[in-house]
Order: C-alpha cells, then sequence, then structure tokens
C-alpha cells in the first residue's frame, strides 16, 4: 500500500514532463493531424482544375504574353512539410477570405517567380521588389481570388464570399505566415515570357478548406447546435435519474393559447445564418464613401540614375525625363493611372486639364 509519497520514477517523469499515469505503459502512436481528409483534397482539387483555364487567360491579360498555369496538384500537408519545398526567400501573399467561407488564404511565389511576374506587368528588366512591385503581385493575387471567388459562386450559391485586399512581403521562408495544423496546399506550374517553369503555391486554411469542399459536395457548412436531437418529438423534460419519462408537458409551463391540452405539436427549429450577410443597398450604396479623401497625383516623367549622379547634383542640373515635349502627363489617384491630361495654368497655379480616361483594361497592363 503507498503511503502518499511519489517514487523517484513519479519525480523524474513530472520534472521532465511526461505524466506519471503512463509510466510502465506502452507509449501511444502519435495521434494524427486533425483535417486534410481525403475527400476535402478531392473536393479543393477539382474546384481549382476547373479555373486552371480562367487564371491563364487572366495572367496572359494582365501581363500581354502569353502564361500558360498548369496544375494544381493538392495535397494535405503541415507548414514543417512546406517549407522543406520553399526556396529560401519568398514572397508571400496574404489574401484571406473575411466573409463566405472565412479563413486563411495565402499565395507563396519563390523570389525568382515574383521578380518575372512583376518585370513582366512594369515592362521594366532586373526589377527591385519594392514596394511598387509588392503592390503589382498583391493585383496579380487580387485578379487570381476574384476569379476563384466567382466560380465559388456559381458552383455553391453562397453570394456573401468575399477575400481581402491582398498584401505582399518578400520575406525569408521562415517569417512566411502559414496556418497552423493540417491545411490544403494547391502547388501550380507556370510557363512565363522567359520560357523558364516556375512554381506557385496556394494554401487554404484548415476550417477554410474544410468549409468549401462541404459547400461543394452539397453538405451544410454548419450543423445547428442540436443536429443530434430529434426535433420531431417532444424533449423529455424533468427527467430525473431511476425515474421514467417524464407526462407530456410536465416542465413546459402552461401551454399556448389554442394549444390542444392533450400534447404539443413541435416543430423543427431552423436556426439563421450567424454571418451577416449584406443586403443590396448596402452592396449597392456608393454615397458611404463619397466623402473619402484620396491621394491624387500629376507625373510630369520618371527617370532612373545611379547614386554616384545623384550624389553629383547641384544647384542648376538638368534633369532628363522619359517624358517628350507636349506629351500627355499621367494623373494617379493613390499610386495606381487612372488618367491622363495635359498641364494649363490657371490664376498663377499648375493646374491639368484630363484628356483621356485610362480604360480598366490598361490599368492592369500599366500598372506601376
Amino acid at each position: 500500500m503507498s503511503d502518499g509519497a511519489l517514487s523517484q520514477d513519479e519525480i523524474d517523469a513530472l520534472l521532465a514532463g511526461v505524466d506519471s499515469s503512463a509510466l510502465g505503459s506502452p507509449s501511444p502512436a502519435p495521434a494524427a493531424p486533425a483535417g486534410g481528409s481525403e475527400d476535402e483534397r478531392k473536393a479543393i482539387q477539382g474546384f481549382l482544375s476547373d479555373t486552371v483555364s480562367a487564371q491563364s487567360s487572366n495572367l496572359s491579360m494582365m501581363t500581354g504574353k502569353d502564361v500558360s498555369f498548369r496544375g494544381p496538384n493538392v495535397v494535405a500537408m503541415t507548414r514543417e512539410d512546406l517549407l522543406q519545398q520553399l526556396p529560401d526567400m519568398v514572397t508571400a501573399v496574404k489574401a484571406d477570405f473575411n466573409s463566405g467561407f472565412p479563413g486563411e488564404h495565402d499565395f507563396i511565389f519563390p523570389e525568382k517567380t515574383a521578380k518575372a511576374i512583376a518585370s513582366l506587368m512594369n515592362k521594366e528588366e532586373n526589377i527591385t521588389l519594392d514596394e511598387m512591385a509588392m503592390s503589382v503581385l498583391g493585383e496579380v493575387v487580387s485578379q487570381l481570388v476574384g476569379s476563384q471567388i466567382t466560380a465559388l459562386t456559381d458552383k455553391t450559391g453562397n453570394k456573401s464570399i468575399a477575400s481581402v485586399s491582398p498584401e505582399a512581403a518578400n520575406v525569408p521562408k521562415a517569417v512566411a505566415a502559414l496556418p497552423g495544423g493540417t491545411f490544403m496546399c494547391a502547388t501550380y506550374q507556370l510557363t512565363l515570357d522567359d520560357g523558364d517553369s516556375h512554381q506557385l503555391w496556394e494554401v487554404y486554411g484548415p476550417q477554410v478548406s474544410a468549409d468549401i469542399a462541404m459547400a461543394l459536395n452539397g453538405q451544410s457548412q454548419a450543423a445547428p447546435a442540436f443536429a443530434g436531437m430529434d426535433m420531431g418529438a417532444a424533449p423529455n423534460v424533468g427527467m430525473m435519474p431511476g425515474m421514467g419519462a417524464a407526462p407530456p408537458n410536465m416542465g413546459m409551463g402552461m401551454p399556448a393559447m389554442g394549444m390542444p391540452m392533450g400534447g404539443a405539436s413541435v416543430q423543427p427549429v431552423q436556426f439563421s445564418s450567424l454571418i451577416p450577410q449584406p443586403t443590396v443597398q448596402e452592396q449597392g450604396n456608393i454615397g458611404l464613401i463619397m466623402d473619402v479623401y484620396m491621394e491624387m497625383t500629376v507625373e510630369l516623367g520618371r527617370t532612373r540614375k545611379l547614386i554616384k549622379e545623384i550624389l553629383g547634383m547641384g544647384e542648376g542640373t538638368i534633369i532628363e525625363l522619359d517624358k517628350l515635349a507636349g506629351e500627355p502627363v499621367d494623373i494617379l489617384v493613390n499610386h495606381k493611372l487612372i488618367a491622363k491630361g495635359e498641364v494649363v495654368v490657371i490664376d498663377e497655379n499648375f493646374g491639368v486639364r484630363v484628356t483621356e480616361i485610362v480604360s480598366p483594361m490598361e490599368r492592369m497592363s500599366d500598372i506601376r
């Protein structure tokens, strides 16, 4: 009989962080990570495969080049699994879903691939992955996600699907924000204008992939809290251990007016969605943002200089720009080209007369 004192083995086990109750018992097999079922993988694979053609067309239109977008190969993996496949430096783009199927959603580009895409978009050789290039890659991902949302809406009937504005960052792979647990990762192969084969990874967080797979398979996205209860039968209210079933209506209070006393007719409970659904007025009321300020700039021209040339500048130095005399100037809103115009003078102040509104297609191809 034990005197209540711990044995040396139990003390050692506690110091090592091991449950002392497991001493002398065989070690249990490690539990498999949650999520990542084969049905879920097949559903995501089938959905993404149907969007590949549209994604190829989008990238070709945006870059002005023939882009081949192949795949995907969808695999359930963990963060450690994916990090083993990534190069040391990557461009990670956060494009989380914030409604419809809310949760984590990321795109991962190798640094080489990110530079190649940004160069095609900006029509600039030897590009650096600066803030402007990150904005370009964010626009690329925005178009890819937009195509996926359209396809998901058509397949699931969920019209509330939306994502946050993509944010790109060029970081060491260990710093990339990836989901925890087991998630779905789709690997694509890209062939760009340089003829090289590039890789791209798309990551769906565990909850996002599970919700999307359920919707694609025609299942409810979330089960009601009383899913296990037979809602067609009156509940046994007031049952105590050792007693039989309570008589009808016991513990349910007085019957409602007009309800027969012999027994209540109980109907299944219909639970409304907990996700707020935007109304038509909310979706179309642009007047809510009419008083928001945006930065508008007029760009006369640009040029590139070596550091030694910049340090050698002084008063009187003439800087030659890439615009010809008389050529329209660029009008930008939040650094995005929206129009062109000509410089005028108004009451001793400079102004600009709009001569051309840039089309949405040109905005994508000439994005800076």
